[in-house]
């Protein structure tokens, strides 16, 4: 392969490359139906957290459970995102929960990367969960799919 063809293969795997990355950071942050994707085709139980699971109270409509590590750079932001939001919906909490810390919860809710946010539902059940930062008008998108009301 002489340098013309080195060339080529480089571009094409630099274009490969750059694809998956652009469809990648595309799914960052969405919203997505039940607790993990592989986990429901599966026909695994639906995902229920308790306050024992959590180390705090559920919120009368929702609960907003993130997922973070001491080194995620995007759970800071999220962290405060997701707390204005708490603070702006009745009847909705925010629980940060440190996924190195809570190593069992983490694996048994299939969460492999941080930010990862769950929205619960009054009774505790993962209704929506999206992996990497999500944007605060998707977050309240989510929570419209339970039954709230604004202050």
């Amino acid at each position: 392969m002489g340098v013309t063809g080195g060339l080529i293969a480089l571009a094409a795997a630099l274009a490969v490359a750059t694809g998956i990355g652009v469809a990648l950071r595309r799914r960052a942050g969405r919203f997505r139906v039940g607790p993990a994707p592989k986990a429901v085709r599966a026909g695994a139980a639906r995902s229920v957290l308790t306050e024992a699971d959590l180390g705090s109270r559920l919120g009368e409509q929702a609960t907003l459970v993130q997922f973070s590590t001491v080194f995620c750079a995007p759970c800071r932001p999220t962290r405060q995102m997701l707390a204005r939001v708490a603070r702006m919906v009745d009847g909705v909490t925010h629980v940060e929960i440190d996924a190195a810390e809570r190593l069992d919860l983490a694996r048994r809710l299939h969460v492999t990367s941080t930010p990862t946010v769950l929205v619960l539902g009054p009774d505790g059940a993962v209704v929506q969960r999206a992996v990497g930062q999500p944007r605060q008008a998707d977050v309240i998108a989510a929570l419209g799919t339970l039954t709230w009301r604004s202050k």
